[in-house]
């Protein structure tokens, strides 16, 4: 007889390594097949629902580390809450307007100016939907579930339906006025941009004193004095019409080299040195508020230049005495519309100057610096030209610098309901806690949004014109242009004459004659998907509004977040989400933004083809998502490691498991060992400490939670000493059905618990684990909390061994050291103990010899009996000696029983006697 036969080895067919790259798709296909996620739609049919809204991304390139990060923490908590006792079902959508799709087509040799708006919108239209399909495709491989065959798209008909509603629900409350006012205005992209769509970037600019000839000094100031202004923007002087100074500041009268000049008085010692100033002195000294309405002289054009009071006006740089371009400034126009100024823009859509400014026609503003200067300098007015390097505000697709511009455009007011917006903030649960007080302050600090665009690619405003100019926006025009998108799409706009646009026999008194026109301005890309949870959240039966779940990237506080709240509160007077939670974005190992010219961009495609999309996800649960995040090849490499130890474990158990009828073989948990109830109540804990992760979002809790559960409580305790009794123990006896309960139970718990995080994986656990009876996972709950609350003791008392446990390792690791054994098996330990240390081990039930995986174990009151040379814990000392008696054949233990039985003359008694009994 061969006594290696008698043993009962793993058996399993689930592979030491994953293969992932090539069986993922396998499994995406058999889910596909099985139509997974509408079957898992039917199981939690009638439960409470929980609804996370997916935020779209832009349909316009293959996918970044964000887009991977972002679908995945997504992923991850449709799953749990699918598992969790929730219909939680996941629409993805997408976001497809906007200039970056009309500037990829241009860079294809698209001739935008060839053709109509229309034809040019239909080539929009069709490379959208590739992109969609090349992002959905990525989205699928990543193991991402979701309705994906029937997404929210921002350009079908039905969605851009539900826009117009909403942007007509806001203008017939009044929060929808046409005016002209200075926004951020994009030369690069011939458009307006709203306050989301602007980055900071550095910018070296020149930086000017000029001073302004006083004409009427109102009695205050003689005629002549000269008023000291700073500015960084030299080419908005042609647009000057007054100078603005705080009402409550001092300002002083300076005179030098013959010369007053007016400064505020806070600033006087800094500027005498800027300026050199050197014998100046201070004449007389007036307050803000008696400079109001003076007179000053344009310093090249033959206009005035009125000195006002502001309280944007203030001494903590520059001069105290602001230059004010209402055309070119957001402060410079609020106070210009107090004293009536001219709001003067002289500039085209290019950022090109205009006949408005003579002598800088034909100029690209940034161009004009040069000759203005020059211009000031030969009039007298320049007292000073230096340089500074400063943030300055860009447009964050073309990466250019970006202006004021007053033009005329269409706004949605804030200020009508920005209590009502600023007391949803407060009703919403954010996570991080400090994205409240984020949006809070947007939203206090805004002004109106500009929603009004210059482009072709878009949803069109819903606008008509009488004959006298009047802006036509009726209960009746909007439901008729909704009804007529819904039809054809929105490209119909552009396709027919306003006449043909309108409802059938509209007239109305601005048109005496029936002649009406249309607005050719888009709606900005975040009105479109702002108005998502009219759309889809309020539209779709399976969903709901306001959803229980938004969650984005941090910058989203300024973009999606911000538009849906706004055009939610506006429709309905709530936020659309209960809850906001966002991420950080991903970086490279050393912290940099990833970029191509930099060389550091990893791509989720080519790490899912070499490591798979459960590394990938795996890598997202590991990470604090909350804040930025770092991948490299070094941290994929760390987290395949932990994935690696994750499959053994799980393959270990299964191999254990494979000869287990769970229905027959279960043993109640009060007749198993302590040692089995210590695992199944340890085993209860991390259910219990991951499901509360899962609801906090707290994911890289969960995955260490699990990696120490698997590394510390299984492979390097239970299973390390379980094989003394899974593989050499007869097939049915009590100890080796009472491990393999506890196998079971954490074979199956462990594989729910890690569903969410990894599916593919866990799908595979689940077949070897169930075998023919095996659907799929995501189709189970995740394991219940069970009450052990009186098993307290039980748990602190073997919580205490595993500390002598380690002990134990300790002076085994030191013995193999110096050679006095190979491996632990050789050994004996003996255990000195303290009074402490005996009532622990006379509380416990167990083989020591075992549990220590020695083949020798022995207990002796009274720590002063051991060597000096023990090792020491708490209340015992450890003593390692080579273990007396001869190696079993069978099962590898030292016992001075062996060959007491002469049928088996190389075995031990109890290997004898099972061999005798079973075979």
């Amino acid at each position: 007889m061969e006594y290696k036969d008698t043993l009962l080895m793993p058996k399993t067919a689930f592979p030491m390594r994953g293969n992932l790259p090539n069986k993922e798709p396998e499994w995406q296909a058999k889910w596909e097949s099985m139509d997974l996620y509408h079957k898992i739609q039917e199981k939690n049919a009638g439960r409470p629902t929980y609804i996370l809204h997916d935020g779209p991304p832009y349909a316009n390139g293959e996918l970044h580390m964000g887009h991977a990060m972002n679908k995945t923490i997504k992923d991850i908590i449709v799953r749990y809450k699918s598992m969790a006792g929730y219909r939680s079902p996941y629409v993805p959508g997408w976001d497809t307007h906007g200039l970056p799709i009309e500037q990829a087509l241009t860079k294809k040799g698209v001739k935008r100016k060839e053709m109509t708006v229309a034809e040019f919108r239909k080539l929009c239209e069709e490379y959208a939907y590739k992109q969609v399909d090349i992002q959905r495709t990525g989205f699928k491989r990543l193991g991402i579930s979701g309705d994906f065959d029937n997404p929210y798209i921002t350009l079908k008909p039905e969605y851009e339906a539900e826009q117009i509603k909403v942007f007509g629900e806001m203008a017939k409350k009044g929060y929808i006025y046409k005016g002209k006012k200075p926004v951020y205005w994009s030369p690069s992209s011939e458009s307006a941009l709203a306050e989301a769509e602007i980055e900071y970037q550095d910018k070296t600019s020149a930086s000017i004193y000029v001073a302004f000839d006083v004409t009427d000094g109102k009695g205050v100031l003689e005629n002549g004095t000269k008023i000291v202004i700073w500015t960084t923007t030299p080419w908005t002087i042609p647009a000057n019409m007054a100078i603005t100074v705080n009402p409550e500041l001092d300002y002083a009268i300076v005179k030098t080299n013959g010369q007053q000049y007016v400064v505020a008085s806070a600033l006087v010692d800094s500027l005498k040195e800027i300026l050199e100033w050197a014998d100046a002195e201070v004449i007389k000294t007036v307050r803000g508020k008696e400079l109001d309405r003076v007179v000053a002289k344009h310093p090249f054009y033959d206009r005035d230049s009125l000195v006002i009071n502001g309280e944007h006006a203030t001494a903590d740089a520059g001069t105290g005495a602001v230059h004010t371009a209402p055309g070119h400034g957001e402060d410079d126009f609020i106070v210009g519309q107090k004293y009536e100024l001219e709001v003067l823009a002289p500039l085209d859509s290019r950022g090109v100057f205009t006949d408005e400014a003579p002598g800088f026609e034909g100029l690209f503003y940034d161009d004009a610096n040069k000759l203005v200067t020059e211009k000031l300098k030969e009039v007298g007015a320049l007292l000073k030209m230096d340089f500074i390097t400063h943030s300055y505000p860009h447009d964050w697709r073309t990466k250019k610098p970006v202006i004021f511009r007053a033009t005329p455009q269409w706004f949605a007011s804030i200020n009508k309901f920005r209590g009502e917006l600023l007391e949803a903030v407060q009703n919403v649960t954010w996570t991080p806690s400090w994205g409240e007080t984020r949006l809070y302050n947007m939203v206090r600090d805004r002004g109106d949004w500009v929603i009004s665009r210059q482009r072709a690619w878009g949803v069109p405003l819903p606008i008509f014109y009488g004959e006298n100019g009047e802006p036509i926006i009726t209960d009746e025009t909007i439901a008729h242009i909704s009804d007529l998108f819904r039809e054809h799409g929105s490209n119909v706009w552009f396709e027919r004459e306003a006449k043909d646009l309108l409802p059938e026999g509209f007239t109305h008194p601005s048109s005496p004659n029936g002649e009406f026109t249309k607005e050719t301005d888009i709606m900005d890309v975040w009105f479109d998907s702002g108005s998502s949870h009219q759309a889809v959240l309020a539209s779709r039966k399976e969903l709901s509004r306001p959803a229980d779940l938004y969650m984005e990237g941090s910058d989203q506080y300024r973009g999606w977040f911000n538009s849906s709240l706004t055009t939610a509160v506006a429709m309905t007077g709530e936020a659309p989400y209960r809850n906001v939670l966002s991420h950080g974005f991903a970086l490279d190992g050393e912290g940099r933004k990833m970029s191509k010219s930099l060389g550091n961009t990893i791509l989720p495609g080519k790490v899912i083809n070499q490591l798979g999309a459960d590394i990938v996800r795996l890598w997202v649960s590991s990470v604090d998502y909350q804040a930025d995040v770092r991948i490299s090849d070094d941290i994929l490499k760390q987290v395949s490691e932990v994935y690696r130890k994750i499959r053994n474990t799980m393959r270990f158990l299964l191999g254990n498991v494979s000869d287990f009828n769970p229905e027959t073989d279960r043993v109640a948990f009060g007749e198993l060992r302590e040692v089995d109830q210590f695992m199944l109540v340890k085993l209860n804990e991390l259910v219990q400490n991951v499901r509360n992760s899962y609801e906090k979002f707290e994911f890289s809790t969960i995955y260490h939670q699990i990696n120490n559960f698997c590394t510390v409580m299984l492979s390097q305790f239970y299973m390390d000493f379980a094989k003394d009794v899974v593989y050499i123990e007869a097939a049915n006896s009590k100890d080796r059905r009472a491990m393999q309960t506890v196998f079971y139970a954490a074979a199956t718990s462990l594989s729910k618990l890690l569903a969410p995080i990894l599916p593919h994986t866990v799908d595979e656990v689940w077949l070897n684990l169930k075998g023919d009876e095996a659907t799929s996972i995501h189709l189970e709950d995740l394991p219940e909390v069970e009450n052990y609350d009186d098993m307290a003791d039980l748990v602190q008392t073997w919580d205490a061994f595993l500390d002598v446990r380690d002990d134990v390792q300790k002076a085994l690791e030191e013995a193999r050291n110096e050679k006095l054994i190979g491996k632990s098996m050789l050994a004996k330990v003996t255990l000195y103990v303290d009074a402490e240390g005996e009532k622990l081990f006379n509380s416990l039930q167990g083989d020591f010899a075992q549990l220590f995986i020695v083949s020798d174990f022995e207990l002796i009151p009274g720590l002063e009996k051991a060597n000096e040379n023990a090792v020491k814990g708490e209340h015992v000392a450890v003593e390692v000696t080579v273990a007396e008696g001869e190696t079993c054949e069978r099962c590898r233990v030292v016992k001075k029983d062996v060959g007491t039985d002469p049928n088996h003359p190389t075995l031990c008694k109890r290997c004898a006697t099972i061999v005798t009994e079973n075979y």
